[in-house]
Parts: C-alpha cells; structure tokens; sequence
C-alpha cells in the first residue's frame, strides 16, 4: 500500500475502500462532527489474524458456535467501526465518518463523554502482543490525511486513553512517534502523548 492515497466522499465513505455497510450505526447527535480520531487493534480469536470473523463481528454475522472466545464473549454483541486496516494494509470501511459506530463504548476525553458522538473508529487488525506491519502504518498516514482533510478534527487518541482501565489497545507495539512522523500532524493532535 505504499503511496496509497483515498478521499472521503460527501457521503462520508472513502471510495477506494471495500465497503462492507453494517447495520450497527446510528445518526450522530444533532450538530455532532468528527473531531477525534480513536485507534483501536483488533483479532479474532485473539492473536489470530485473517479470516472473515472481524467483517462477521461488524456484519452480525460471527458464527458464536466457532470458537470458545466468540461464546463467552461476543454472543450477541453488537459493535461496529468506521474502518479496519487488514495486515496487508487493504482498507475496509463498515460506517460512513457521518455516522455515528458503536466502537468506543462507555467512554471520556478530556471530560467530554460519549466519544462514539464525534469521533472515528479505526481499527487496526493486530493485537496488544504483537508488532503492526509496515502496510498498516502507511494505510493509516494516508486514512488519517483524508480524514484531516474532511473534517475538522482536532485529535488522535487510542482506546486505552478514551476508556482507560477498561481498555488497552491500540496497545504497547502501536508506534504513535510513526503515525505523527507519517502524517506530519503537529503535537497537539497527539494530546495524550504531548501534554
């Protein structure tokens, strides 16, 4: 994916990405913009990657019967993400950025909570114990400056920050000095690494 570029559509959909639309959204509240952006990591099973369970997971389709994980934990949940970045780097995109995903959950930055109202999911597909690939880093520079472009966000943050002692991803691999690096952001997009 080296060199990828995308734009956001007015739509909020990034054409270039595979768009794969979840039913889990809902319209943000009334004059609620994106103005953060949240990284996430995601496996299923843990620590396993590729396969079709995150795109299930998203769609309401995960086969809960398949694995011990997916019963004791993810039977009848329902979550979704703007975007997930494959190992390869391949986008796919599950919300429009004008919709409101459910993947922050019980959620604060900076006091204001609620964060799934004005932020944007994206998933990186990995785990807490292991190294994100080149592919992803250079999908996500180049998602992060279409997404900075579009909307007037203002942030970055990772789920640990927004939803700490509950979450811990996108965990300690994630090289948050290569996402500033790549994206040219200044520090105070990065107000939980730049106090």
């Amino acid at each position: 994916m080296s060199g990828a570029s995308f734009v956001v559509g007015d739509d909020g959909w990034v054409r270039t990405a595979q768009v794969l639309p979840s039913p889990n959204f809902e319209m943000r509240p009334p004059l609620a913009v994106p103005t953060l952006i949240v990284i996430h990591n995601i496996s299923l099973p843990p620590g396993q990657f590729g396969g079709t369970a995150i795109a299930d997971l998203f769609l309401n389709r995960l086969d809960c019967d398949a694995h011990p994980y997916y019963d004791a934990h993810l039977r009848g949940l329902r979550v979704s993400s703007h975007f997930v970045i494959r190992r390869d780097g391949v986008l796919e995109q599950f919300v429009s950025c004008d919709q409101r995903a459910w993947h922050a959950g019980v959620s604060s930055f900076f006091g204001r909570e609620r964060c799934n109202d004005f932020s944007i999911g994206i998933e990186l597909e990995g785990a807490d114990t292991h190294r994100f690939e080149s592919a992803q880093y250079e999908a996500l520079a180049a998602l992060v400056a279409a997404l900075t472009a579009h909307y007037p966000i203002d942030a970055l943050a990772g789920h640990s920050d927004i939803a700490p002692g509950r979450k811990t991803d996108p965990g300690p691999h994630f090289d948050w000095d290569r996402l500033q690096r790549d994206t040219a952001l200044a520090d105070r997009y990065f107000p939980y690494r730049h106090p």
